[in-house]
This record gives structure tokens, C-alpha cells and sequence, in this order.
């Protein structure tokens, strides 16, 4: 959600809230939440200064009334914000990994943005959320520094005083003449300015903050050499990479040449990679929203081997309506350190990544030495629940390169009861299509799920065993007939009926149901509803070369009515050898060296010539053609003509208007004619015609020219309603000089003794539609009913047109009468489902119109 709207509604006339990000400001062992908003003013005699506003906030910021502001920085010449400046490492260290401490330990802290604010007497740290929102926060601060120019003007932030707690007063030109500056490295902005930072007393208004203290260099020192648990409490966000190294080496740096050697790369993968297995450990835990109360080592640090990867997931994380709605939870916190204190103690763990969607929960890890190996992590939400899209139900995913292989990890709370498998399988459907992932690339399409090389679905699933009682479902238990019970459950139902998680695989069930025990106990439900156990909690696994090796439940942890889940797998991940690729590029350079010195892009083109008759408003007409490409691979575009600011007009769309072709490959491109009502006044009058040439440009070839014709056939849609007034005949029938005389005629005709006829007060069009609808609509619905049932209903409308007539003593109106008698004059015969909402209400509006008219 964009906060800075409501910044916006604090700011005063002229100033601007260009983007806003929420951190964390760090002082000393403090974290408290702020949301900086970039401001921008724009001075009357030209030009614009800039300024941080600082805000405390209410959780999500909707409104102004959500936040308070705290502190504003003007963005000065001596203005600078350092990225990666804090905590005792440089920016090389931050650009290129994890925090490394001195002794080689990865800290957890490395999924966030460390920046550090200074002016001359201000020193703030802040951790921001690492994403492309806060890259381009940065950004537009960086553009918003006034820069080293000595003929530049120094600001003088006037528009500010108004901030100010005292009384106004004539601004002093010594006013802005007080301030050093701080060095530091990877700096936005520098050089040397001069205004003293404004900080108000949290109502607006600021007082003087010598009162406040400063960031001193000692202070500093103290936040650079605090402890590591310290470090570890600074991760708050939930919107958070791990690492823009291989964000950085993927990102486009070359044209068309650069596509064809990556294609050629991944044709030629197994020829510069091997199969390398990885330890992974997967799990997942309904906490039914408490709060952690015993160790998790039992659950995650189980085995004896330390897994490379941990991938945990948690459901209802948090019950609250806090939660829910403000989507702030202090129990996000408390599990994290729970899961940070478990891992396994033979290895060194960062976090990857944590995304939460309201209580659903999902964490990633990684072992330190496998840090580096990890790009292009991602994280979206997708909520199910009530209206099919808030989060109390849904599912959390992360996707992320491992090497060279794609991994996306899921986890989802579908929905709950028995009788609701059918709802489960839509919960499911909807995560898999609405889930979708931006790539470096953004010209690219987003990923989904199912474009990944390994899949791993975690979650409290919810499907549940049918078709047995309550007691014979623990009876099987009792007698570990697993398999037996195995049969009745739904998710092995639904699966083989391949309406769930086609092409995913499941281990087999040796452990009882984990679901539903008493909280703090090992006994089943024993509440007035007394559920019957069911294997809720479930992992899945789709992809090659993977290998489980456990499957199993977790009885020891008992502070949830749900038993957690783990299992182990041994993935097979593609590990590049840098020699052998570096002799592939090698080959692959060389090949397309020698074959684009010989070659130039070619294609031939199926038909040039495009003719499309009568076209008609909202009638979409599609032709194709086909375009077939030579020896060379080439990239195509249709390109704008000279002095046109698109490639084709607004009624033409060409569809891929783009694209790449391999060597003998072809493409069909569809050609779209669509009037809508922007285009259909021009084309009514003869303005505009269904003509247009497009230029189908070749990246390092020629261009080629098709041809589009046709002919519109005019319609009163897109017509103005003064034009359609003097149209006494159809449109179709009058000669395009007229229909063009009168589109163009002004709105306001006076009587000028003109040849024009009188117009009509409305347009002939809408008058037959209303008059058809009033002479029909109603009256022919009563007209189908049987005889008696026409006369029972006319009776009773006039007993209740006379209890209207005594609406003074019987206190009865048209509404109330509408709302008791529509669903009861008005249902489905007794063999269908009652009536729905909306079904109702149109009920009510059908007998209200009787009430308010004649019989």
C-alpha cells in the first residue's frame, strides 16, 4: 500500500510527498518504527527544495490520522545518506553478501538496507525494507540532493518555518550558516550546506533540540560495537532479500546479443554443470496463535546432519483482529527467534527472507557458506479468505536461485471443515494462478509457481478423513493402520481425482494425524466439538532429483492443538564449473561472432495487406499473419513513423508488437481492430478511417511495411447526445457530410436561423429503449403468470397500496412493505436453493415499483 497519501494530507499547499518507505530507526538499543516521506516544494521565483519528514505511525498509514510527525531533515548541501555505513562494515561487504563479522559468522541482520542519515549535528540510522521500493527511495533522494555545483544557490528552506513552534519572525541570512558535515562511504548527496535541522515536539511544532541530544561520534561507536543479539532484534521487516550480488550480475547489461548467448547457455547447461545434492529441511506448524513456549530443537534440529537450507512455515500465527486488519503482530517477532535460537547448532545460519500474510507465515535460511549461491529471492501473498481475497486464509511463497536451479516454496492455510474439500481445492487453484513473481528483468513476464525447477508446498492444508466416525478414526489410530486410515483422507482422494497438486509427490504417512489434541497435551480434542483427527498438515514436493528422507511429526511440542510436521530432502541442485563454463561462453561468443559477420536478419512475411469490413463499436474483427525468420536470430518491434507518438492508432493493436525469433523459428502476429467510445465520435464523423500503415522494424535488419483498411460502420454509440437530438433518421442512412456537420456543431446552438429542423428534446435511440422497457418489462412479467396467481398478486399489491394510504397510523412505508413482501411473493420454486442477497433485493425493487404506481 503507497503510505505516502497519507502523508500527503499533513503537507500544506505546494509541497509534495514524492515516495514514502517505512524503517526502523535505530538509537542505541532502541528500534522504533518510522515512515520517511521525501518531500518536495516548489519555490515561486522556479526551482524546488527538498526535505525528509519523519513520522511516528499508527501501523499501516491510511490517512493523516494515522501518523505524527516526528523530525524533518531539509535534503541540503550537506546532506547525506550512507548505505551500508552502519554496524562496523563497508558497503563493499553490503553490496556483495551478508554482514561478515571479523570471525567469518553471517548475522541474521543481512536481509535488511542499513542506512545512515547525517547532517552536520544529525546522525540517524535507519533499516529499510531490502526491495525495489527502497532502491527507489533512494534514488529519488539522491536526485533530490542539491549536489557540489558552487554556482549553485544555497537552499534556504523558508517554506519551512511555518514547522516551527515560535513566532514567526524575518529569517536571518545567517539563519542556515551552522552545520559541519559527516564523511562517509556509498554516500547520496555531499558537500557543504547550511541549514539547522528542524525537529517539532510530535504535534507539528518544533522545539530546540539541544534538549534532545545528538548522534556524537561515541554514540555512534557504542551502535557499531553493540552485541550480536542486538543485531539480531534490528530485522523487522517482512519485504526483505537477502543479497543484490547476483541481483546485480543479472541484470541486462547487453541488447540482443546478450539474449542469444544466455539462450545458448541454457541449451548448453549440462555441459558446464553437475548435480550437487543439498541438504533441505522443510516445515510446518499451525500455532493456533500462541506464543512460542517451549524449544523448538526437537522439530527443526531433529537429525544429526545440519540441513543447507531450512524452509519453515507457520498458520495462525496471530488470531487478533489486529492482525488482521493492520497486518502488525508483535508474535512475528516472537517466532522468529524462536525458529533463529533452533536451528541446528553444528552450523552457521542468515536469513534469507520471512514473508507473513496476516498469521501465515514463511522463513528462509541458509547455511553461511551457501549465502553467496542465493539470487533473484522473491516473495508475494495471496490471500483466500473472506470475499476470496483477505488473509485470514491463503498462502506465502518465496522463490530464489539456488546456483543455477529455481526453487519456490510455498505455504498455505486453506480452508477449514470437513464438508469444505471442495473450497480447499479452489484455495489451491487461486494460490497457483494469482501467485506471480517480478523478474529482474522487467520487460519479462512474472513467474508463477509451476515455472520453477523444484517446488516444495508446506502448510495446514486442512483436508480431512471422511466417510468414518469419530471413534473408528481412533481406533485405527490406536492400532497404527495408517495406511488403512490413509484411504478415507481427502487430500489422497482429491489428488487421484487430480483436482489438487497434479504432478506433486507425498511420502508416505507413518506418523497419526496431527491434528486436533488438546492444547498442552497429547490428547485428542476433548472440547463439546470433539473433532476427529485428521492430517492437516501436510508437505508436498514436485521436480527431479529429489529425494526424502524423512517424513514425520513432532509429539514432544505441545503448545498448539496442531503437532508440527518436518521433512528432509536431498535435492539435487545444478552447480556451474567455472572452468567449463567459461570455455562454453567462449565457444558460444565465437560461434555468434563468426555467423552475425555473415550473415544480416531476414524474415518473410505471410501477407502484408489488411482489410477489415465493417467494423463495428465494441465488435472486435482479429486478422493474422505469420512472420518467418531466416538463417540469423533477430529481435523485432513495430516502430513508430516519424512525428507519431505511437506505432499504430488508437483502434489497432498488434499483439506481440515484439519479439525475438531464433534461426527458421516463426511467430503469428494478430492484428486487433477494437473501437471503443474515445474512437467511435472521430470515426462516426468521418474524422478519422480505419487506415493506418505499420513499420515492422528488424534490430540490425530493414523494415517492412503493412498495410491496414477498412470501412466503420457509424452507430449512435459514441455519437454526442446534442448530435443524436437532430438525427431523425438512423445514422446509418444519412450522408457522412451531415453526420460530420452535426458532431462538430456547437453544444449551445442558438436559434440562428439556420436550416437545421427542430431538433427532438431527446435522442430517438434512448427514447424507443425506455419506452419499450416501460411498456414491457414489468407488465410483461405479470402477464406470463397463470390467471388466478395474476389476480392473487393485483389483489394483494391493492391491499397494500391501502396500507400505504394509512401510513400515519400504521407506520408502514413502501420500503418496509417491499423488504417482507418481495422474498415471499417472489422465490424459487421449493426444489431450489433459497433466495441469494442479491436475489432479495431485486425481490424488494420488483414490488416497490407496484407500490409506488397505479394498478
Amino acid at each position: 500500500m503507497d503510505q505516502s497519501a497519507a502523508i500527503q494530507e499533513t503537507l500544506a499547499e505546494g509541497e509534495y510527498c514524492i515516495i514514502a518507505v517505512q524503517g526502523v530507526l535505530c538509537e542505541g538499543d532502541s528500534r522504533q518504527s518510522r515512515l520517511l516521506g521525501l518531500v518536495r516544494y516548489r519555490l515561486e521565483r522556479g526551482g524546488q527544495e527538498h526535505a525528509l519528514f519523519l513520522y511516528t505511525h499508527r501501523r499501516m498509514a491510511i490517512t493523516g490520522d494515522d501518523v505524527s510527525l516526528d523530525q524533518i531533515v531539509p535534503v541540503s548541501q550537506d546532506f547525506t545518506l550512507e548505505e551500508g555505513a552502519t554496524q562496523g562494515w563497508g558497503y563493499e561487504s553490503l553490496s556483495y553478501g551478508l554482514p561478515v563479522s571479523p570471525d567469518g559468522e553471517v548475522y541474521i541482520l543481512g536481509s535488511d538496507v542499513t542506512v545512515q542519515l547525517n547532517t552536520a549535528k544529525l546522525s540517524l540510522v535507519f533499516q529499510l525494507p531490502f526491495g525495489s521500493h527502497t532502491r527507489m527511495f533512494l534514488q529519488e533522494v539522491a536526485s533530490a540532493c542539491p549536489g557540489l555545483d558552487p554556482e549553485t544557490p544555497n537552499p534556504e528552506f523558508q517554506w519551512l518555518s511555518r514547522y516551527r513552534c515560535t513566532e514567526a519572525e524575518p529569517l536571518p541570512p545567517s539563519w542556515n550558516s551552522a552545520l559541519g558535515t559527516w564523511t562517509g562511504c556509498a554516500r547520496i548527496g555531499g558537500g557543504g550546506s547550511h541549514l539547522d535541522d528542524l525537529r517539532p515536539n510530535g504535534k507539528g511544532l518544533f522545539v530546540d533540540q539541544s534538549s534532545r541530544g545528538h548522534d556524537k561520534p561515541d554514540n555512534l561507536l557504542t551502535r557499531q560495537t553493540k552485541s550480536k543479539s542486538a543485531m539480531t532484534d534490528m530485522v523487522r521487516s517482512s519485504t526483505i532479500m537477502v543479497s543484490d550480488k547476483a541481483h546485480i550480475l543479472s541484470m541486462q547489461k547487453f541488447g540482443l546479443r546478450d539474449t542469444i548467448v544466455k539462450s545458448h547457455l541454457v541449451q548448453k547447461e549440462e555441459d558446464y554443470t553437475y548435480i550437487q545434492n543439498f541438504r533441505f529441511f522443510v516445515g510446518t506448524y499451525n500455532v493456533n496463535g500462541q506464543s512460542p513456549k517451549e524449544c523448538l530443537r526437537p522439530w527443526l534440529s531433529h537429525s544429526t546432519q545440519a540441513p543447507d537450507v531450512y524452509c519453515v512455515g507457520f498458520q495462525e500465527l496471530d488470531l487478533s483482529k489486529e492482525a488482521f486488519f493492520f497486518h502488525d503482530t508483535p508474535k512475528e517477532e516472537e517466532w522468529f527467534k524462536a525458529v533463529s535460537e533452533s536451528l541446528h547448532p553444528n552450523a552457521k545460519y542468515a536469513k534469507v527472507k520471512l514473508i507473513r500474510l496476516v498469521g501465515i507465515m514463511l522463513l528462509l535460511y541458509v547455511k553461511q557458506e551457501h549465502a553467496a549461491y542465493i539470487s533473484e529471492v522473491e516473495a508475494e501473498t495471496v490471500g483466500t479468505g473472506i470475499m476470496g481475497r483477505m488473509g485470514n486464509k491463503g498462502g506465502v511463497a518465496i522463490r530464489f536461485q539456488f546456483h543455477t536451479t529455481s526453487i519456490c516454496v510455498v505455504n498455505s492455510h486453506l480452508a477449514a471443515h470437513t464438508e469444505e474439500y471442495e473450497r480447499r481445492n479452489q484455495d489451491y487453484k487461486d494460490i497457483c494462478s494469482r501467485m506471480q513473481f517480478c523478474q529482474v528483468d522487467p520487460s519479462l513476464p512474472p513467474l508463477t509457481i509451476s515455472k520453477h525447477d523444484v517446488i516444495l508446498w508446506l502448510g495446514d492444508l486442512n483436508y480431512r478423513i471422511e466417510e468414518l466416525d469419530v471413534e473408528k478414526v481412533k481406533k485405527l489410530i490406536e492400532e497404527k493402520a495408517f495406511q488403512t486410515l490413509h484411504a478415507y483422507d481427502q487430500l489422497k482422494i482429491q489428488v487421484a481425482a487430480k483436482a489438487v497438486f497434479e504432478g506433486f509427490t507425498e511420502g508416505e504417512l507413518t506418523f497419526q494425524p496431527t491434528y486436533k489434541y488438546d492444547t498442552g497435551s497429547d490428547e485428542w480434542d476433548t472440547s463439546e466439538k470433539c473433532r476427529a483427527p485428521a492430517w492437516c498438515d501436510r508437505i508436498l514436493w514436485k521436480g527431479k532429483n529429489i529425494t526424502q528422507l524423512s517424513y514425520q511429526s513432532h509429539m514432544a511440542l505441545k503448545t498448539s492443538d496442531h503437532k508440527p510436521v518436518s521433512s528432509e530432502f536431498d535435492i539435487g541442485v545444478r552447480v556451474k564449473n567455472e572452468n567449463l563454463y567459461r570455455k562454453t561462453l567462449e565457444e558460444i561468443i565465437r560461434s555468434l561472432d563468426k555467423m552475425e559477420n555473415a550473415n544480416i536478419p531476414s524474415v518473410s512475411l505471410s501477407k502484408r495487406e489488411f482489410c477489415f469490413q465493417d467494423v463495428k463499436y465494441m465488435q472486435l474483427q482479429v486478422e493474422s499473419f505469420t512472420i518467418h525468420n531466416g538463417q540469423v536470430p533477430c529481435q523485432f518491434e513495430f516502430i513508430n513513423k516519424p512525428d507519431e507518438e505511437s506505432y499504430c492508432k488508437q483502434w489497432l493493436n498488434v499483439n506481440p508488437s515484439r519479439g525475438f525469433l531464433l534461426p527458421e523459428s516463426s511467430i503469428e502476429i494478430e492484428l486487433e481492430v477494437f473501437v471503443n467510445k474515445t474512437m467511435a465520435t472521430k470515426l462516426n464523423s468521418g474524422e478519422d478511417k480505419i487506415e493506418d500503415i505499420l513499420v515492422l522494424h528488424l534490430d540490425r535488419g530493414k523494415d517492412y511495411f503493412l498495410s491496414v483498411s477498412g470501412n466503420y460502420l457509424p452507430s449512435c454509440f459514441g455519437t454526442p447526445i446534442h448530435t443524436l437530438c437532430y438525427m431523425r433518421e438512423p445514422i446509418l442512412d444519412l450522408p457522412l457530410e451531415t453526420v460530420r456537420e452535426l458532431t462538430l456543431m456547437p453544444l449551445w446552438t442558438e436559434d440562428d436561423g439556420s436550416q437545421l429542423e427542430n431538433p427532438m428534446e431527446i435522442p430517438k435511440e434512448l427514447w424507443m429503449m425506455v419506452d419499450y422497457l416501460y411498456r414491457n418489462a414489468v407488465q410483461q412479467v405479470i402477464s406470463t403468470l397463470p390467471t388466478f396467481h395474476r389476480n392473487v398478486f393485483y389483489y394483494l399489491m391493492a391491499f397494500l397500496q391501502e396500507l400505504l394510504k394509512n401510513s400515519e397510523k400504521n407506520h408502514l412505508d413502501q420500503n418496509i412493505l417491499a423488504s417482507i413482501f418481495g422474498s415471499l411473493l417472489l422465490r424459487n420454486p421449493s426444489s431450489h436453493q433459497k433466495l441469494e442477497m442479491a436475489e432479495k433485493k431485486k425481490a424488494q425493487e420488483f414490488i416497490h415499483q407496484f407500490l409506488c404506481s397505479s394498478l
